[in-house]
């Protein structure tokens, strides 16, 4: 199957929470879980990239942890709170606050790692 087929089919899809400006402070600063979040772009080819993995690790840690994207196009209030400059950013919360980041594409086991160590 093509990359890019079953990148856009995981994301119509919204396997992963689809975060805003409007829901961020509900979702993820206020989560009893840790959170991790994507900042990403259409137009980002390491998004692209990184998306699937995201996609994997939201079904992956349901319940557990949660996973969500942020598009920065579209939302940005909380990337600029956040000061998103380069993407992918990827940034772990924990009780409301940045524990840990990956800026730039990384494999689906590094992202795995940093978020199982927020729930030990």
């Amino acid at each position: 199957m093509d990359k890019d087929f079953i990148y856009n089919f995981l994301i119509n899809n919204n396997m992963a929470l689809e975060l805003t400006d409007a829901n961020f402070e509900e979702l993820v600063l206020k989560s009893n879980v840790p959170v991790l979040v994507d900042f990403w772009a259409e137009w980002c080819g390491p998004c692209r990239m990184v998306g699937p993995f995201v996609e994997e690790l939201a079904v992956e840690y349901d319940g557990k942890a949660v996973v969500g994207k942020v598009n920065v196009d579209h939302n940005p209030n909380v990337s600029m709170q956040f000061g998103i400059r380069n993407i992918p950013a990827l940034l772990i919360f924990k009780d409301g606050k940045i524990v840990d980041k990956q800026i730039g594409a990384a494999p689906k086991a590094t992202l795995a790692q940093k978020l199982d160590a927020q729930l030990a």
